[in-house]
């Protein structure tokens, strides 16, 4: 960590005078829902002590109860940046189009920049895929999630003629958890018979994939996954962008993109913190990436 506080030191010397003058007097940090609050906060501590340093001001980590709560505060303004997925983007543009920007996404080990949602059920409780589904539970994470429930609700219904969103039609119940920990903690206490979560789909099943919100259960020790099976795969999602908001000084979104683009080479623990898991980092990204997600979250809200 010193290493890196060091160099971000170097680089931007004058920027916190400059800061302080243009009125930035802290830095706010929202933190999407995924896991419980605390594990979030942990999580993102390096990034909020580098940032601190960085910027010279301080700097606070928010853990909203729900996506929304991310949401509202990118849109009102007292959030600075955060990690949003696609679907949640995609959201934070329809309500104000001028109150973010796209600046960096997640790099796989791969090089990629995409990931899938990811169903998945209990092994014993002998559901393989979506037709053993039918009448069962099935959970989904947050309203504003892109894997957990934008894209399977889009796709899922494309499986095959009769399934439905609709609770009670073609699955018993469609229920939201809260959040990716809740519905992975659900469906391995078998309170739900499936959920659907986010994983890049990359390295092994049993180590919960390479990243994700699969793999930060593991890591956690919340699962084992040979207790659960996959049952259904989207295709391929485009990794949520790093936003920070548009009306910040200048020099601010500079050093902050500047911080997190090298975060993978300065501490690649804190790397594997922020990014859910394994990643190569990140990586330039701009509004056109998200463009198809954008006009697929207008199309449901009609």
């Amino acid at each position: 960590m010193k290493k890196t506080i060091v160099l971000a030191l170097a680089a931007t010397t004058a920027l916190s005078s400059a800061a302080m003058a243009e009125g930035i007097t802290e830095f706010r940090i929202g933190l999407l829902g995924g896991e419980n609050a605390q594990d979030r906060l942990n999580s993102y501590e390096c990034l909020r002590a580098y940032t601190e340093e960085a910027l010279g001001v301080p700097t606070k980590l928010f853990a909203p109860a729900d996506y929304a709560g991310v949401i509202e505060g990118l849109v009102g303004g007292t959030l600075d940046m955060s990690w949003l997925g696609a679907s949640s983007y995609a959201a934070t543009y329809l309500r104000n189009a001028d109150a973010v920007e796209p600046v960096l996404v997640k790099v796989n080990v791969d090089g990629s920049i995409g990931y899938h949602s990811i169903g998945f059920a209990r092994k014993d409780a002998q559901i393989a895929n979506l037709d053993a589904m039918q009448g069962k539970v099935f959970g989904f994470g947050d309203p504003n999630s892109t894997s957990g429930y934008l894209i399977p609700s889009i796709e899922i219904p494309q499986y095959k003629d009769g399934i439905t969103m609709e609770s009670g039609a073609y699955f018993g119940e469609v229920k939201f958890t809260g959040g990716h920990e809740q519905t992975i903690v659900a469906v391995n206490n078998g309170d739900i018979d499936g959920g659907v979560t986010w994983a890049d789909g990359q390295g092994n099943w049993e180590d919960g994939y390479n990243s994700g919100a699969l793999r930060k259960a593991v890591d956690a020790g919340l699962v084992d996954m040979n207790d659960l099976v996959q049952i259904w795969k989207s295709k391929p999602i485009p990794e949520g962008p790093i936003v920070l908001r548009k009306t910040l000084p200048t020099d601010v979104k500079a050093v902050m993109t500047e911080l997190v683009d090298n975060m993978y080479e300065n501490d690649p623990d804190c790397a594997y913190n922020i990014a859910a898991g394994d990643t190569l980092g990140f990586q330039p990204v701009t509004h056109a990436t998200y463009e198809s997600i954008i006009e697929a979250r207008r199309l449901k809200s009609q």
